[in-house]
């Protein structure tokens, strides 16, 4: 099963994307993550990453797409993955689509987590994690994401491959309203 996690920041997708690894037995792949782990490492694509991130610049979507290849493949062949982070925009995951429909390892289902705002602004200020959680800059990331991301939940509607949960419910219970809803799909996705 090749699962997409997109909500706002504060939705709880890092802590979906653990649970539902667990639960269905596949792997959970962040972009952050791996973009951490490459310029740690000092790869090539690390390098790169690094020179772009140090400018303050956006790391471009085809040295993203290159990172995530060969840990997207690796997963599919193991039963599957659930990938948080990336894509972040219609476009990336346009791009993203082509890719990864050539490796044949394309999404099979995005899920977005349904927050409402005043629960997110809720949730990024009691996490508190850094300087990077104050109201406005709250306010601004959740500008970006309804400008940017949130256009992606109209993309894979329109593709018919996406279900909304409540995520403003419990974490266990928003995984088991995952879990269910992927269930009742589960013909089709094996079909």
């Amino acid at each position: 099963m090749r699962l997409l996690l997109i909500g706002a920041p504060g939705a709880g997708k890092g802590t979906q994307a653990v649970q539902l690894a667990d639960r269905l037995g596949i792997t959970h792949i962040s972009s952050g993550d791996l973009l951490r782990q490459h310029v740690t490492e000092g790869t090539t694509l690390g390098k790169a990453v690094k020179q772009y991130v140090s400018r303050g610049d956006l790391v471009p979507d085809q040295v993203v797409l290159d990172m995530l290849r060969k840990p997207i493949v690796a997963a599919s062949e193991g039963g599957g993955y659930v990938l948080d982070g990336f894509p972040r925009t219609v476009e990336q995951a346009k791009v993203a689509y082509g890719t990864a429909k050539q490796l044949g390892v394309a999404v099979q289902v995005a899920i977005h987590l349904d927050v409402p705002t005043e629960e997110l602004v809720r949730r990024l200020l009691a996490r508190g994690r850094g300087s990077d959680d104050t109201q406005d800059v709250i306010e601004h990331r959740l500008e970006v994401y309804e400008q940017k991301t949130r256009p992606m939940v109209a993309y894979y509607a329109e593709r018919e491959e996406l279900i909304t949960v409540n995520g403003s419910l419990p974490a266990d219970e928003v995984t088991r309203s995952v879990i269910e809803q992927l269930d009742a799909l589960r013909p089709a996705l094996d079909g």
